[in-house]
């Protein structure tokens, strides 16, 4: 886990800690940037259509969009407890 990882990282010294930390930073910043409608990189991708199509995306459509990321960022929560509980 990440909790044990960090702790064995605190073991080997605190550069080696400070590293790992802003490795699960810099992880958890890519994450965001992923095109899934409630995270900064769904936001990015209703601009970068507005500055295509030169009007913003329908209200309608982004509502729609925040169900669609909901029910994805739900499902890949649920799989990651899932496997958490699995490896107990």
């Amino acid at each position: 886990t990440i909790a044990k990882v960090a702790g064995q990282s605190a073991e080997m010294g605190w550069q080696t800690f400070i590293s790992f930390m802003a490795l699960m930073s810099v992880s958890l910043g890519i994450l965001n940037l992923l095109p899934i409608p409630m995270l900064d990189g769904g936001h990015l991708v209703y601009y970068i259509i507005e500055a295509i199509r030169g009007k913003p995306v329908s209200e309608q459509i982004q509502m729609f969009g925040l169900k669609i990321g909901m029910v994805l960022l739900g499902s890949m929560m649920l799989l990651a407890l899932f496997n958490d509980f699995m490896r107990l």
